[in-house]
């Protein structure tokens, strides 16, 4: 097995073409060019900054919680107070965090991993990029407003409708939601096709990187659930801006329809979170057990299977609202089943454990935590698929440690891995590992001092969503180990902030593959070039960097047609196979998608503050804007060909 990069084994292309892919591809470093780059690289920067700071701010309103619960009858928050932030913790951390944090690693890495120099559609990547910020600030500037949602993040009614919850806390959360939305499909979108007709030659679907695999899933499933999410929160916004009562029995309507629309994008929810999670495992574990990945067919295949079982479960998040018993058999049934694909990723990860020879870094350290905890938290949703027992522990603290293991240990400690392990090829630059194994313990053990103690709790008959508690309930001392654990955990969440400033400002320059890894992202250099490949390789295994073959097809005497150096070129291959189908060119920096995106945060600050015809101007203005951008460019009759 050998790790060299390309760039080690071969010449590559003659200087002139390097000097016309230079010339092609790099942007000038102005100020336009920041606010106009569609690369896919920095965007994807932008993506992992952006998420994180919004999960710096939801994290600081969970120490808040925790603190205000550390005793009972406590003063710290109001119940006003609680609920805002409360709501914008569990709203942020599902919605502006999680799953924005892996499309930044998928929106730097999949070309890469493909082979390809940016995504199928580098402008509506852009433009998603923007959109996700502007919901983001839209949702978190209503909290120092005092106006931000406060009806939980999952906002059933009747308790979120415009008479029991006045004012614009629920309109923030509908139309955020709705506007974020925009951007989580655009995404999808673009992830599909970049996977599908993008990739190198050679790299049939059995040569695609596992990580890319889960992306797609991930792309499929938003496209398929979040329609749903997104007439849930219109009809909401209706009924409480113009009085339609979708959701009012007296007037027609049915209170149990919000819950079935929100968890059947719920459910489905939880795996487009985790399902990229489980991807970036599937990356990092065989680079540090020196082997290939255990049943590669099977893994695919569950990732596959997961993606399509999931959208047949929501009902269990429903089994003590009174629904017809017999349902409930079904959607046990279907709830049990979809353990068994996850636990054949589970055991295919031990298996490459076991046969391969283990390297204990930071990232691998990460892996084996995401192991821990995911497993204790697919432990306790099996007994939440048994109708009797979700029925005894329904709105307990039970549930909120059941799906922290599930959600932190099956997200966080991968998205941890992931940013220790590419942070050399995203930065250049290599990390302290001493301080990242501090890092590692503190989450670590904060996090199971944390959540560990609310199954107990929850047990004990501690109910959810309470801001505060009466003494003498036996609750007292399991909610001071989980405040202590919150605040051991956010310490060791600031280590790894700390070591990723430590390593952009002091680290040691990275080398172009410092773990020796297995797919393309390791054949460029750190960080990669705009164009990311001087040569598109051509792919003749599912592990090309260990490859010889795939890396003489970088060095001298590649083919013309994989170095295009003629524009702003990539190559289109058949979805399948990956045969080579003609050259196109990509898109060159615009303000076009910023410019859309700033319209549609005027159209949703229009519709929040009832300012209808600010809303239809800007609507207007995003129409013409699309408008300029979607017609097509003056080309040589030469060129027609070439147009993505």
């Amino acid at each position: 097995m050998s790790s060299s990069t390309a760039a080690e084994r071969g010449t590559g292309p003659d200087p002139a073409a390097m000097a016309a892919l230079d010339s092609h591809w790099a942007a000038a470093p102005t100020l336009r060019n920041w606010f106009a780059t569609v690369d896919h690289k920095r965007i994807g920067r932008r993506y992992l900054v952006t998420a994180a700071l919004f999960f710096g701010f939801a994290g600081a309103s969970a120490l808040a919680m925790r603190t205000q619960l550390a005793g009972p009858e406590a003063g710290v928050l109001s119940a006003r107070e609680y609920n805002q932030l409360f709501t914008m913790h569990g709203t942020a951390m599902i919605f502006l965090f999680s799953t924005p944090m892996l499309f930044g690693f998928g929106n730097f890495l999949v070309p890469l991993m493909i082979g390809t120099r940016d995504m199928a559609f580098p402008r509506l990547n852009a433009f998603g990029y923007w959109v996700f910020l502007f919901a983001g600030l839209f949702m978190w500037a209503s909290v120092p407003a005092g106006a931000a949602p406060n009806g939980g993040w999952f906002a059933y009614v009747p308790l979120t409708d415009e008479r029991h919850t006045p004012g614009l806390h629920l309109d923030v959360y509908t139309l955020g939601l709705l506007f974020l939305g925009i951007s989580t499909t655009a995404g999808a979108i673009n992830f599909i096709v970049t996977a599908l007709k993008l990739r190198a030659p050679g790299m049939s679907l059995n040569r695609v990187p596992i990580f890319v695999w889960a992306i797609v899933a991930t792309a499929f499933m938003v496209l398929f659930a979040l329609p749903v999410l997104n007439l849930d929160n219109a009809l909401l916004f209706l009924d409480r801006r113009f009085d339609t009562r979708f959701f009012e029995p007296e007037r027609g309507g049915n209170v149990l329809l919000w819950q079935h629309l929100f968890w059947i994008f719920g459910h489905p929810d939880v795996y487009i979170i985790v399902m990229p999670a489980l991807g970036i495992v599937s990356a990092v574990l065989p680079v540090f057990c020196r082997r290939g990945i255990v049943g590669y067919p099977l893994v695919v295949f569950s990732i596959v299977a997961i993606a399509i079982i999931s959208f047949g479960v929501w009902v269990h998040h429903m089994f003590a609202t009174g629904l017809p018993q017999l349902s409930y058999g079904f959607f046990s049934a279907a709830s049990t089943v979809i353990t068994i694909p996850s636990g054949l990723q589970i055991f295919a990860w031990l298996a490459t454990m076991l046969f391969g020879r283990i390297v204990l870094s930071v990232p691998f350290l990460f892996v084996v935590g995401f192991l821990v905890t995911f497993v204790i938290g697919g432990f306790t949703g099996v007994m939440f698929a048994l109708t009797a027992f979700d029925q005894q522990t329904t709105d307990t603290y039970f549930v909120v440690a059941h799906f922290h293991y599930v959600l932190f240990g099956g997200a966080v400690f991968p998205i941890l891995a992931g940013i220790y392990y590419w942070l050399p090829k995203i930065t250049g630059r290599m990390f302290d590992a001493r301080l990242g194994r501090w890092a590692f313990w503190l989450v670590f053990l904060g996090m199971n001092l944390t959540f560990f103690p609310m199954h107990v709790s929850g047990l004990l008959g501690m109910p959810r969503r309470v801001y505060t508690y009466s003494g003498g309930l036996g609750w007292d001392a399991l909610n001071v180990l989980a405040t202590v654990g919150a605040y051991v955990l956010a310490v060791g969440l600031l280590l790894v902030a700390i070591g990723v400033v430590h390593a952009l400002r002091r680290g040691d320059p990275a080398p172009d593959d410092p773990w020796g890894g297995d797919s393309l992202e390791w054949a460029t250099s750190s960080p990669p070039k705009p164009y990311n490949f001087a040569v598109i390789p051509r792919v003749r295994s599912l592990h090309p960097v260990w490859d010889p073959a795939t890396a003489e097809s970088t060095g001298p005497g590649a083919d013309e047609d994989r170095i295009l150096a003629e524009g702003r070129r990539t190559l289109f291959t058949s979805e399948f196979d990956g045969r080579p189908e003609r050259a196109v060119e990509m898109p060159e920096e615009t303000l076009k998608p910023l410019v859309a995106a700033v319209g549609l945060l005027v159209l949703f600050l229009g519709l929040l503050f009832a300012w209808y015809w600010i809303a239809a101007g800007s609507g207007a203005l995003v129409a013409g804007t699309l408008a300029t951008w979607l017609w097509p460019p003056h080309r040589a009759p030469e060129e027609a060909g070439m147009t993505t």
